[in-house]
């Protein structure tokens, strides 16, 4: 905070202290704080106000992975050849979207789930199924911030919430990669609801699936 206030708004405090007076401050006024978030607390419960946005995120279910999806038959109506950027790994499969709303304290809440072939791009799969996501804003990946999508959400007077892409050739700024850190930390919950479901239910693997209606039961 020391760092940030120094660098960009020392004109708004002409008389900042050092940083070990100023974190000396700081830790005097935790008590403030407490009070203040108690009673902010209290007015957001009386007013049952709804909690937070919606976040968007995908999760492959791999029918056969690596080598073995070169050649995979299984589920061919719904399903084909993809790569999974988190995991880097190549699959034959489908892939699961979701959009959930985020909540304090809790795994976020799916709203939205649908289906598509793991050849299929975020941002297209997206676009295809045209999800109604009103007046929010919708956290997303680098996937996300499309032309397309950009407009359809806005069409909802929602508003998409990205990291900021690396200009070719360029490094991010300071803030920048702030920005990017934060939208991070906020769209972490749907990947604790991904390792949730997987958890529980070994969504992701589904070698043993032998038809396309097994598949659709499996998901």
């Amino acid at each position: 905070m020391h760092r940030l206030i120094r660098k960009y708004w020392r004109e708004w405090f002409p008389r900042l202290p050092g940083y070990q007076t100023f974190v000396l401050r700081l830790n005097r006024l935790e008590p403030t704080f407490q009070t203040i978030g108690a009673v902010l607390a209290d007015a957001l419960a009386a007013q049952h106000t709804p909690e937070f946005d919606h976040l968007v995120d995908s999760l492959p279910v791999m029918l056969a992975r690596h080598g073995h999806s070169y050649g995979a038959r299984v589920g061919r109506e719904v399903a084909d050849a993809g790569f999974c950027a988190a995991k880097k790994t190549r699959f034959h499969g489908v892939r699961l979207h979701c959009i959930a709303q985020r909540r304090g304290g809790r795994l976020p809440l799916p709203s939205q789930v649908w289906l598509c072939a793991a050849s299929h791009h975020d941002s297209k799969a997206f676009i295809q199924q045209q999800p109604e996501v009103p007046e929010t804003s919708l956290f997303g990946d680098l996937a996300y911030p499309t032309p397309e999508i950009i407009s359809h959400l806005k069409e909802q007077q929602t508003r998409l919430v990205a990291p900021r892409k690396k200009p070719k050739g360029k490094e991010l700024t300071e803030a920048e990669s702030y920005y990017n850190r934060l939208v991070r930390r906020i769209r972490q919950p749907i990947e604790s609801l991904f390792n949730w479901i997987e958890e529980k239910t070994q969504i992701q693997r589904a070698s043993k699936v032998r038809s396309t209606d097994a598949l659709m039961i499996h998901c």
